[in-house]
């Protein structure tokens, strides 16, 4: 399987046309947006089972019924059962001889992988919550709480790793609360942006099934997804984000300038979050 291929055909991986920017939650700016879930048979069926997560995750049957709509994708949809190959066996050849007991994953778009891995693996799953709360599903298919993992050993599947944020606050705590091991963090792609480190100096081994990086650009550009100045914004924001995209709109003003008279209300929030907060230190104003 071609993971790049996978990520431009489920439109996982956007990049910013010429000229243009993607606007970020936290007030900035940058030339690619990786919605990782979207692998789980494109935007639509993606944003289903969000859905489907948010609104029924307090139900009984919820994880049951989240197995069988995971597993029923597995089995119709080529893209995404060749992920979920993949990932496992990146898992079985980390583990070596000494396999985990539990597949952990945290709300909720870890769920679109680490479900589908210990069906495929055959190993308990187990549900993390942000609130700290852990629970698996029982032989009768009922949701319980874990309050223990008795020394047990996990792997845990996450879609994205950036700065591993999540992993420190929560899901690593959640664990080693339970007296439980994270034995391996298993990633479908890592954004390069310091959380392999991260997970190293929490003695949690780590992989990913792709790295953002130069590598992933010059993919792009030699399939013809991008073009030599779409590969130039790239290869520069990698190197250093803060420089290449206060150049970018130093170059190009027009870009604020049509956001904020955009018709789309969303365009326009982002807008003046971003000229509000000046992350670039552009002088900008309203």
């Amino acid at each position: 399987m071609d993971i790049v291929d996978a990520l431009i055909e489920s439109e996982a991986l956007k990049i910013s046309p010429p000229g243009e920017l993607f606007f970020y939650t936290s007030g900035t700016v940058g030339p690619y947006y990786i919605n990782t879930h979207f692998l789980y048979g494109g935007p639509g069926p993606a944003q289903e089972l969000l859905d489907f997560i948010d609104t029924d995750s307090e139900q009984p049957d919820f994880a049951s019924n989240l197995r069988d709509r995971v597993q029923a994708q597995v089995d119709t949809d080529a893209r995404y059962r060749a992920v979920i190959d993949e990932l496992t066996a990146s898992i079985l050849e980390a583990e070596g001889d000494t396999p985990s007991m539990w597949i952990s994953g945290g709300a909720r778009r870890d769920w679109f992988f680490s479900v589908a891995v210990a069906e495929q693996l055959q190993r308990p799953h187990l549900y993390l919550f942000k609130d700290g709360s852990a629970v698996e599903l029982d032989e009768e298919g009922e949701l319980i709480s874990v309050d223990s993992l008795d020394g047990a050993t996990t792997v845990h599947v996450a879609d994205l790793v950036t700065e591993a944020s999540s992993y420190v606050r929560m899901w690593i705590p959640s664990i080693r609360d339970r007296d439980g091991e994270m034995i391996l963090s298993a990633n479908v792609v890592d954004r390069a942006q310091g959380g392999m480190d991260v997970m190293k100096d929490a003695d949690v081994p780590a992989l990913a099934l792709l790295r953002v990086d130069e590598e992933l650009f010059a993919a792009l550009r030699s399939k013809g997804v991008v073009d030599a100045k779409q590969h130039e914004t790239l290869t520069a924001y990698f190197d250093n984000p803060q420089a290449a995209m206060a150049a970018f709109l130093g170059e190009h003003p027009e870009f604020i300038q049509n956001s904020l008279a955009a018709d789309d209300e969303k365009t326009v929030t982002r807008a003046r979050q971003l000229v509000k907060q000046d992350p670039y230190d552009l002088g900008l104003s309203l």
